[in-house]
């Protein structure tokens, strides 16, 4: 039951999208691969009987690819919103970033509608400054846990990894002060542990430089790489190790200084192969400016 990148992303993007009618150019373009390719692929997913054409010609997957897609369920998303979000003052100064109101919906909710649209219901939000402003979320997220991090103004965020870090596995770990323009991005299936990210000629932010479509590479700043999208997937075997290397980085000398992501793409990169799941730029943006937060909704340029 096991499935190459490339069947299963075919599969999953089609799971996502049975109502539609796909020609393959349409396919190739989706998922970057060559019109002979998706040719390729289609007929190998049906000869396994995992994929099938209707009457109105869609393709439907069939209890047997449902059954070869389980073993890649996403079972968990936990939210990292502990920060203060300094950037963002004054706005911040009353309201945690994550429940910024923007064009009448808060940030984080972006990322929690996609979350369940996905049939995600087990959700953890690791909280800090101001947390108990989150309760708010409960009376539309009843099924949401929290975890409160008492030492979130000391650290950076890898201390809120401390608290998550026997319970990765299987799960999305999302920053929570992205705000999702296209839900599609939160899936119901993942295949291995990977990270989003967008391809930039320049950036001055967190970026990945790849290789066969690993992350070989994480830095502030680089050209012609990918900037890192605060979204993440950890398969078992490595939310397995995580648990361990997390607790490695925290306890070293300036440990607490230092951010989450840096244990598995720097300090124990040895002990991963992280694929870079690559979205678009359009889909997500990051709000890092209170300038920004104004140029994107009216309502904040008389602040």
């Amino acid at each position: 039951m096991n499935l190459t990148i490339n069947q299963f992303d075919l599969l999953v993007y089609l799971e996502a999208r049975q109502e539609e009618k796909h020609a393959q150019r349409a396919l190739a373009k989706a998922l970057g691969l060559s019109v002979g390719m998706i040719n390729k692929l289609l007929s190998e997913l049906q000869e396994k009987e995992l994929l099938c054409a209707n009457e109105q010609g869609h393709f439907e997957v069939t209890l047997k690819g449902y059954a070869w897609l389980e073993p890649y369920r996403v079972k968990k998303a936990i939210f990292l919103a502990a920060g203060f979000g300094s950037r963002l003052v004054p706005i911040t100064l009353n309201t945690p970033k994550p429940l910024i109101m923007v064009h009448g919906k808060r940030i984080i909710e972006t990322l929690l509608d996609a979350v369940l649209a996905a049939g995600i219901t087990d959700i953890t939000i690791v909280r800090g400054y101001l947390g108990e402003q989150f309760d708010l979320l409960l009376k539309k997220y009843p099924m949401i846990r929290f975890i409160d991090n008492p030492i979130y103004n000391e650290s950076n965020n890898i201390s809120s990894a401390m608290l998550i870090k026997d319970q990765m596995e299987n799960a999305y770990v999302l920053e929570s002060d992205l705000l999702l323009y296209h839900p599609h991005i939160i899936r119901k299936y993942e295949y291995r542990t990977n990270y989003c990210g967008f391809a930039v000629e320049r950036s001055d932010d967190w970026c990945f430089q790849t290789k066969n479509g690993m992350i070989k590479k994480v830095s502030v700043g680089g050209q012609n790489c990918y900037q890192m999208v605060g979204i993440s997937y950890w398969s078992k075997e490595d939310a397995q190790k995580m648990a361990n290397d997390v607790e490695k980085v925290f306890t070293m000398p300036g440990g607490r200084e230092k951010y989450w992501d840096e244990v598995a793409l720097t300090y124990c990169k040895e002990h991963y192969d992280v694929l870079l799941r690559e979205i678009d730029s359009s889909d997500i943006i990051e709000i890092d400016t209170f300038n920004e937060l104004k140029q994107l909704d009216p309502i904040y340029r008389g602040s």
